[in-house]
C-alpha cells in the first residue's frame, strides 16, 4: 500500500511560504481515502478544493484532517475545513484540541497582536470544531488510515501542543515547525539544502527542540520514512543534513538565550540585539556554505528572523521569571 502526497501552496503572506499536504491512500482516486495535513487559514480552502478536484477526488472522500499544532498558520482554517469536509475526523494534540474546539483565546490573542483589519486579511473567519469530531492523539499512538498505519510523536521546542505524523506508506514524516523551515527560494544551486529553526514565541525551548530534531530522524529511519514534509515549505529528503544544520543553529540560539538571561546583550531592546546577531550568523553561514543570496532572499528570511529573535528573548525572560519565582 502506497500513499501519495501532494503539497498545496496556500499563498499565505507569499508564494511557497506555507502549505497544506493532501494525502491519498491509493493511486486510484476512485478508491482513495483522503487526508489533509494542516489547513492553513480559511482563505486556503478554495486552493485545497481546487487541488482535490485536480486529483480526481471529492470532498466526501476526505476522512481525516490533521493539524500538527494550533498556531493559526497551521490550524486557523480547521473549523472551515471541517465544515466543508463532513466525513472527516480531526486529529489533534491534547493541548491543541481544546483551542480548536473553542478558538476564542486564539482569536483574542491574534487580534490583540494584529488588530481587526490585519487579522481578517490574514486569517479570515476562525470557526470552532464540534468536539464529537475531534480525536485527541497521545504520544506514541498509532491510527489506521487507508490500509496503512500512522504513527504520532509529541515534540516540544517550538510549541508545547505540537506533534509529528509518520506515514510509512508515504515514506514521509509531516513535521509542522519542529524540523525547521526550508523555503524553496532559499535553497542553493544544485539542490543545496538550507534549513533553519523556528523559535517564534512563546514556547521556544532550544534543548527540547534539539531533542525533537534527533527524535524525528531516529524514528524516520526506524519507520522507513525518507523524507520530511515541512509546512514551511515542501519536502526535504536529506534528513541527516537537515538535522546537522538545525542542531548547529539551535545551539547558537541557545547561546543567545543565555546571553539575554545573563544581561550581556542590551536589555533595553534585547530583541533588536538578538536580531542583529542572527543576521550576522546567517550571513556568515551563507558565506561558509557558498550560498549566493541577494536582497530577495534576505527579504524572504526577514519575518522569520524577526520572530525567532522575539522567541529567544521571550524564552529567556520567561525562564528567568520562573527561576526567580521558584527562589521566592
Amino acid at each position: 500500500m502506497s500513499h501519495f502526497v501532494s503539497a498545496v501552496d496556500c499563498r499565505y503572506i507569499a508564494s511557497e511560504f506555507a502549505g497544506v499536504f493532501v494525502v491519498l491512500s491509493d493511486p486510484d482516486p476512485a478508491r482513495a481515502e483522503v487526508a489533509l495535513v494542516e489547513t492553513n487559514t480559511a482563505h486556503a480552502l478554495p486552493l485545497v478544493k481546487e487541488r482535490l478536484q485536480s486529483l480526481g477526488v471529492s470532498p466526501e472522500q476526505v476522512r481525516a484532517v490533521v493539524v500538527t499544532h494550533a498556531h493559526l498558520d497551521h490550524a486557523g482554517g480547521v473549523g472551515t475545513a471541517m465544515k466543508e469536509f463532513t466525513n472527516a475526523k480531526l486529529y489533534a494534540h491534547p493541548r491543541a484540541a481544546r483551542h480548536l474546539i473553542d478558538p476564542s483565546r486564539l482569536v483574542a490573542s491574534a487580534r490583540g497582536v494584529y488588530g481587526d483589519e490585519v487579522f481578517r486579511e490574514l486569517y479570515g473567519e476562525i470557526l470552532p470544531v464540534d468536539a464529537a469530531r475531534v480525536q485527541i492523539v497521545q504520544d506514541g499512538e498509532t491510527v489506521r488510515f487507508g490500509g496503512g498505519e500512522w504513527f504520532f510523536r509529541h515534540v516540544r521546542g517550538h510549541a508545547n501542543h505540537h506533534f509529528v505524523l509518520f506515514d510509512p506508506a508515504a515514506q514521509a514524516v509531516f513535521t509542522g515547525d519542529s524540523f525547521g523551515l526550508a523555503y524553496p527560494s532559499l535553497q542553493g544551486k544544485n539542490r543545496q539544502l538550507f534549513v533553519l529553526p523556528s523559535s517564534s514565541p512563546t514556547d521556544f525551548d532550544p534543548a527540547a527542540a534539539i531533542e525533537s530534531v534527533h527524535l524525528i530522524v531516529t524514528e524516520a529511519k526506524k519507520l522507513g520514512c525518507n523524507r520530511a514534509c515541512l509546512t514551511h515549505f515542501g519536502e526535504v529528503s536529506d534528513l541527516e543534513g537537515a538535522e546537522q544544520q538545525l542542531v548547529a543553529d539551535l545551539q547558537f540560539y541557545q547561546r543567545l538565550l543565555l546571553a539575554v538571561r545573563q544581561g550581556s546583550l542590551p536589555s533595553e531592546d534585547a530583541a533588536s540585539a538578538v536580531r542583529l546577531r542572527l543576521d550576522d550568523y546567517y550571513r556568515e553561514r551563507c558565506e561558509r556554505e557558498g550560498l549566493e543570496w541577494g536582497e530577495k532572499e534576505w527579504a524572504t528570511l526577514d519575518l522569520d528572523l524577526k520572530l525567532n529573535a522575539q522567541g529567544i528573548v521571550w524564552s529567556a525572560q520567561k525562564s528567568e521569571t520562573s527561576e526567580q519565582t521558584s527562589r521566592g
